[in-house]
Order: structure tokens, then C-alpha cells, then sequence
């Protein structure tokens, strides 16, 4: 049964801060710079200086091997591919939408792909600008990186936040960051201008919410055992804990805070612990154990397990589109998320047979957008694009000189 808990209205000062932080695409219209004759020049609407603008989504891949430490950005639109700095020895590689986080034993590098969405609820803007290196965070190979509009914030494995300021990552810099005080479990998520973090309590561990100076604001009365997997949805910050997950949403002035249990016993292993999503989608996917998937679909408050071959990834696109999972097979499989029956598989082998993700080699992985998916083949240097309302029909195949271990998708 899900339960509801209130939380303890905003304090004043995050309010003030809320409305600083808060612009509109009429606040931008309105500032209109002016030309040498003094009258105003248009400013295209929701302007970003350096970027051009677009009417489709500008997708590209990051990509790195680890061995190497050769690193190169994908372009799906046109096709190309650019090189960026080496990277030598990365363990993870994620993204808030624009930049890749090589996270390495000695730091973090991050990589501006150049390509970034914005989303005004009503609307949204794509941009694409040339990729460049930004820099080192100190930061390690367990480090967790989540970003919104304004902040990044990196958890450390020791459990301590440190807060950069986005928009100077944006401008190719590194700014000098602000730590928090205390520790916490799992990633500070930033989220709503504040900032949601689980605090140990008395042997309990509580969802906390912070503004962004680190001010406790709000301390829902809910608890989370072993807190771990996030996400962040048009309906609310999904947070995963040991019975299933909560739902984080800001509302009437204050943040709520809803249980969405499994609705059985699950073992530990088969905990969903890495919620993967479509972007703007309020559809969620985890690997539950070896061979099953969980789908939690946000907008039902509702748990779902399918039951696939040996799983290596999965993903989705939602809103009635298949469950993708690539199995040990080295193909790609389809499945009907209301039956959980498969429903097509790639002729193609994505992987080569027997060996995806198999003897401790490279683990490929599913990034899914609105019409396409792509999964990455390692050891055979390329990059698949599948149309996945098409039979799952490769519909583009990307050679690569490099061995793309890892590999994120960004501009959604």
C-alpha cells in the first residue's frame, strides 16, 4: 500500500532563493542586447551564447576506452566522430544531459559533449556547440556525480557532498567548490533548487532535504533502508531503497514523500539498484538479479517484473514502447511490458555470441531515446543504432577506431 507523508513547508530563504534561481523564456526575450546604432538586436528565443539552436534533438555519443584512455564524441546527426582528451584507466562514465564524468582511481575528467537540451516544461530547446575538456574533479572512481540547472553535486565514497557551480562547467572551467557539512548515503540528488539527501539517524537512515547552502529545510518522516539508485522524472525524484523506492515530488509549497514497495520479497540481488530512463520519461528500468527485469512505471506507482534470458542491459523508452534487454546471447531482445512476453530479437548479433559481458570482459550498455537505441559492441569497435518500433531493425552501424567500453548518451 503506498503511503503519503507531508513534509515541513520550505523555509523563507529557500523561497527568496527558488525565485532567484527560477528564469523564464520571457525574461530571456526581454533582454535584448543592442547594436552599435543603438537600436535592439534580436535575441533568438531561449538564446545560449556559443551554442546554435535546433528544432530536433542534437544526440551525441561519449565513448571511452579504459585501456587506452582514448576518449571520442559521437555526432548522430551528422555522423562524425570527435576526438577529446585520453582518459587512461575510467571505471564509470556518466552524464547529466551534457557532460560526460570519467570517473578514474585518481579523479574525475570531465567532457563537455557539446550537445544539450532545455527543458521549459511547455516546450524545449536543443543545442549543440564543439566538445571540449573541462578538467579534474577530485574525485574518485566511486564518486557520484548528479547535476540540474544550476549545481553539480559529487558524493563522494566516504559519503561527504561537494557542490560546483554548473554554469561554470558550462563556460569550460571548474569553479571553486562548496563543501556540505555532515555525510550521507547514496547520491545528494539535486533536485527542485534544493537538494535531497538520506542522513544516518540514530541507526535509521532519513530522507533530508537541503537548500543550497546545506541548510536542513525539511525532514520528512520516512525511512530508507540501504539507499541506493536514483532518478529524476517529470512526476517527482525516484530514490531507491531495500522495499522498493520513494517518490521525492515538490507541492504547495513543500516536498512530499510517497512508498512505492515492491509488493513482495525481493533478495537483495535482485534489488533495483540502477534505474535507467528515457529522459522526460516517468518510466524506469533495473536489472532484478540475472535474469529478470523491473519496470516501475512513476505515473501507476507501480512494480513490474519480467522475467528475460541472462540480462547484460535493458532499458526503455516508455509510453508503450518495448522492454530492450541484451542477453548473453549478443542479441537484443524485445518484450511486451503488459505481458512480459518477447516479442522481437535483432538477426544481428550486437555483441558476438557467448561473449557480452562474460569473463570479466567489457559490459555493453542500451541508451534509449525517443526513436532510436544504441548499444555499444566493444570488441568489435562499433556502435549499433536500432529502431526499436521497427522489429528492432539496425537501422545505422557506426565503425569506430577505438574500443567504445564505455559509452553515455547526451543532448537529451
Amino acid at each position: 500500500m503506498t503511503v503519503r507523508r507531508n513534509v515541513t513547508p520550505w523555509a523563507s530563504a529557500a523561497l527568496v532563493m527558488t525565485a532567484l534561481l527560477t528564469t523564464s523564456c520571457s525574461a530571456e526575450e526581454d533582454n535584448t542586447p543592442r547594436n552599435g546604432s543603438g537600436s535592439p538586436s534580436v535575441t533568438p528565443h531561449g538564446y545560449v551564447e556559443g551554442a546554435r539552436e535546433a528544432a530536433e534533438q542534437q544526440s551525441r555519443l561519449v565513448l571511452n576506452d579504459p585501456g587506452s584512455g582514448d576518449s571520442r564524441v559521437l555526432d548522430l546527426v551528422s555522423g562524425k566522430v570527435h576526438e577529446s582528451a585520453r582518459v587512461e584507466g575510467a571505471v564509470r562514465l556518466g552524464t547529466d544531459g551534457r557532460f560526460g564524468y570519467l570517473h578514474t582511481s585518481g579523479g574525475t575528467h570531465v567532457l563537455d559533449s557539446g550537445a544539450w537540451m532545455v527543458d521549459h516544461g511547455d516546450h524545449v530547446h536543443y543545442y549543440s556547440a564543439a566538445v571540449r575538456d573541462v578538467g579534474e574533479l577530485p574525485a574518485g572512481g566511486r564518486a557520484q556525480v548528479r547535476s540540474d540547472a544550476v549545481v553539480t553535486a559529487v558524493t563522494g565514497e566516504d559519503g561527504r557532498g561537494v557542490l560546483y557551480d554548473r554554469s561554470a562547467l558550462e563556460k569550460g572551467k571548474i569553479a571553486k567548490s562548496r563543501s556540505l557539512s555532515g555525510t550521507y548515503s547514496g547520491a545528494v540528488l539535486p533536485y527542485e533548487e534544493h537538494l535531497l539527501a538520506f542522513a544516518d539517524e540514530g541507526g535509521t537512515t532519513k530522507l533530508v532535504v537541503l537548500d543550497r547552502a546545506g541548510r536542513r529545510v525539511a525532514a520528512p518522516d520516512v525511512e530508507c533502508e540501504g539507499p541506493r539508485g536514483d532518478a529524476v522524472t517529470r512526476r517527482g525524484a525516484v530514490l531507491g531503497c531495500a522495499d522498493g523506492a520513494l517518490l521525492v515530488r515538490a507541492e504547495d509549497g513543500g516536498f512530499t514523500a510517497e512508498e512505492i514497495p515492491y509488493g513482495q520479497d525481493v533478495r537483495a540481488r535482485e534489488r533495483a539498484t540502477d534505474f535507467r530512463q528515457r529522459p522526460g520519461s516517468d518510466t524506469l528500468t533495473a536489472p532484478a538479479g540475472d535474469d529478470a527485469v523491473w519496470i516501475l512505471d512513476v505515473t501507476e506507482r507501480a512494480w513490474t517484473r519480467v522475467e528475460t534470458g541472462p540480462v547484460i542491459a535493458a532499458g526503455t523508452a516508455g509510453e508503450g514502447s518495448p522492454l530492450l534487454v541484451l542477453e548473453t546471447d549478443g542479441a537484443l531482445h524485445g518484450y511486451d511490458v503488459a505481458t512480459g512476453k518477447r516479442t522481437a530479437r535483432t538477426k544481428t548479433l550486437l555483441t558476438g555470441k557467448g561473449r557480452a559481458g562474460t569473463g570479466g570482459g567489457p559490459v555493453p550498455v542500451i541508451e534509449v531515446d525517443r526513436s532510436r537505441a544504441y548499444v555499444n559492441d566493444p570488441l568489435g569497435k562499433k556502435v549499433f543504432e536500432i529502431d526499436y518500433n521497427d522489429s528492432l531493425r539496425v537501422a545505422r552501424t557506426f565503425g569506430l577506431d577505438i574500443e567504445p567500453v564505455l559509452m553515455a548518451e547526451t543532448g537529451r
